[in-house]
């Protein structure tokens, strides 16, 4: 973890994301979603960390509120990737 001086560290992932956020960040890890080149579905995301496509989406919503994902439009389905 980086340090900011005076001993203070960095928040982690886990400090800011929790339960199926965090779950979800894990899994779009995972599969290398960290471009806008290499942007997957939902449907991957929920095959990939088992989770209800209901919560999968509201995780999706919540980093994308957070700034650690965006949402890319396009004409079959929309794409997700990380931005941190």
């Amino acid at each position: 973890m980086e340090e900011y001086g005076f001993g203070e560290q960095a928040p982690s992932i886990t400090d800011e994301l929790s339960g199926n956020t965090l779950k979800v960040y894990k899994a779009m890890k995972e599969l290398g979603l960290t471009n806008e080149a290499k942007m997957g579905t939902m449907e991957r995301i929920t095959q990939t960390c088992k989770l209800p496509k209901g919560m999968v989406q509201g995780a999706l919503q919540d980093l994308q509120n957070k700034g650690f994902a965006t949402r890319k439009v396009r004409e079959k389905a929309a794409g997700y990737y990380l931005l941190k």
